[in-house]
């Protein structure tokens, strides 16, 4: 147990998909895994654990932003041993060829935050997992699944002043998305020698203004998360 995490040793398998919103984990809990168990339910941020295909699954929000997410990844890693982590999320388009609905398997990942500055004199270079990120482009392409992959932008801003231009240069080098998360999860995966992925829908476009209402979201994860899960047990 943890000042977070009302979990004991055992309670989390060793893979454990990785939502911010509470609600999303419960829904993902309810919606794919059998026999469902809440596991962590410590100032509303659920966790649950049950089984997806006969092969045991935890889901455990992290909250929005890095500060946030690297409180609870911290703590799965280091107390509760997880080995597989697999962020699902929504994202920003930066580029116009990237449609709303369309899936982003993130590569890399660039920030703004000052959370990797120990690194100092260094800009470490945040990243994927190569065998998650292979194996969830091959399933990708077997359902047919429109699915970008590259890098992105983990940003601990949400409300930029300038839209897109805030971003500067990294949509010019082929960053296709930004979301709040990715960066850090890479950076304490590596730490703990764990792998981790990060996938997103594409909710909304910085470049064209096109998103979708916040009543389908919802519905437009299923494929999404069904492809973490379908990744992640094979891990």
């Amino acid at each position: 147990m943890t000042p977070h995490n009302e979990a004991r040793k055992g309670d989390y398998a060793e893979t454990v998909l990785l939502p911010g919103d509470p609600l999303r984990a419960k829904w993902i809990a309810e919606t794919f895994f059998d026999e469902p168990r809440l596991v962590n339910s410590v100032r509303n941020c659920l966790g649950y654990t049950g089984s997806y295909k006969s092969r045991p699954v935890s889901v455990q929000a992290t909250g929005m932003g890095q500060p946030s997410l690297a409180i609870y990844v911290h703590e799965l890693l280091a107390v509760y041993d997880v080995k597989t982590l697999v962020r699902v999320g929504t994202c920003g388009g930066l580029n116009a060829d990237v449609k709303v609905r369309d899936i982003v398997l993130a590569i890399s990942a660039s920030t703004d935050s000052a959370i990797n500055r120990a690194f100092e004199p260094f800009n470490y270079a945040p990243f994927a997992d190569f065998s998650l990120l292979r194996r969830a482009a091959d399933l990708a392409a077997q359902r047919a699944l429109v699915t970008h992959v590259g890098g992105i932008v983990s940003s601990d801003v949400f409300y930029v002043p300038e839209g897109i231009e805030s971003y500067g240069e990294l949509p010019h080098h082929g960053v296709l998305a930004v979301e709040m998360e990715a960066a850090t999860l890479y950076t304490l995966a590596a730490r703990f020698n764990a792998k981790a992925l990060t996938i997103c829908t594409m909710t909304d476009c910085l470049v064209t203004g096109a998103q979708i209402d916040a009543s389908e979201r919802q519905s437009s994860l299923h494929d999404m998360v069904e492809l973490a899960l379908d990744t992640a047990i094979e891990g």
